[in-house]
């Protein structure tokens, strides 16, 4: 059995290493994730003022991935060492074993103080109480999670109740349980790869609307009349090319409704409202020159935006002397 031991140390090593690179992975990408939902239901207006709850979309999205790929591992590591400690009950006594989960620990220990230190440190400059308090609790979960579990390793805390259950085991499924949760109300809140795709095509459109507005009032600048149709916006000197719909490949409508008002229209598979109640595109901003904001709020469905040149704020241009 010592040869076996010895044979299957290398194994056992980089095994432990291992656990302990996939657990700091899975505590921190469920902490960002635990706090990306707090920050949208709890929202500070200070932290957040021209955002909105998609803005955390991407953070959740990448949080998920981490969890999906690298917890699973984490899991199935653990239970085979766990199995081997059983089926070997000499290699409880191995210093090598009980170095590394002491570093386990360690390691844990320093994410979760950095975490502490960062959490209180916005909590000083102002961060919403709520906010601050509900953090907290997340990162104390974590962490008695993380220490309840290998300070019981260390301790051989294998006691069983009266009716002979083994608590720890239990308290790793509700553990499991918690994160499968987690990842379930993150693809909730974040949307599914479909949704989340139609997102993506309804943030083009807004951006192509954007650049449309931005090459009439241009226009109109130049030539002190705005174009009859988009058409007259092209330009292959200038490069301007005039977008599409990126799905269907139609033209984006575009009407004159007067002399210094025109209309630009697009369908769109996903509302960007807050209170819509699914996945959410980003409601993206255009700067005009002088200040002005122009938001593109829309609908999961044909919307039009109105715009009106003000010719206080946008003065054409003069032509120069030849």
């Amino acid at each position: 059995m010592p040869d076996q031991m010895n044979k299957n140390l290398p194994r056992d090593v980089f095994l432990y290493l291992l656990s302990i690179i996939t657990l700091v992975a899975s505590a921190i990408s469920f902490g960002v994730l635990v706090f990306q939902y707090i920050n949208i239901y709890f929202p500070d207006i200070i932290n957040n003022y021209h955002g909105s709850a998609s803005s955390y979309f991407s953070t959740i999205r990448q949080s998920l991935a981490t969890l999906i790929v690298i917890f699973p591992v984490y899991f199935f590591v653990l239970r085979f060492l766990a199995n081997d400690v059983d089926e070997n009950p000499e290699k409880r006594e191995l210093k090598i074993r009980k170095w590394l989960l002491y570093f386990t620990v360690f390691v844990a220990a320093l994410v979760i103080v950095g975490d502490l230190v960062t959490l209180i440190n916005t909590y000083l400059n102002g961060d919403l109480t709520s906010q601050f308090i509900l953090k907290i609790i997340t990162i104390f979960f974590i962490a008695g999670s993380v220490f309840s579990y290998y300070f019981s390793e260390l301790r051989e805390l294998r006691t069983k109740g009266k009716n002979g259950l083994d608590w720890v085991n239990i308290y790793k499924w509700v553990l499991v349980a918690v994160i499968i949760l987690a990842i379930g109300f993150g693809f909730y809140v974040a949307g599914s790869p479909a949704n989340q795709r139609m997102v993506r095509f309804d943030e083009t459109r807004v951006g192509d609307l954007s650049s449309l507005q931005s090459q009439i009032i241009n226009y109109w600048q130049k030539k002190n009349a705005l174009p009859q149709s988009l058409d007259q916006l092209a330009n292959d000197i200038l490069g301007i090319m005039i977008p599409k719909d990126p799905k269907s490949g139609l033209a984006y409508e575009y009407r004159v409704l007067d002399k210094l008002k025109f209309e630009l229209c697009a369908t769109f598979e996903t509302s960007s409202s807050e209170d819509s109640g699914g996945p959410k595109a980003v409601p993206m901003m255009y700067p005009y020159p002088g200040g002005e904001i122009q938001t593109w709020q829309h609908n999961a469905e044909r919307t039009c935006f109105q715009r009106t040149i003000d010719p206080d704020l946008f003065q054409i241009d003069k032509p120069r002397p030849l």
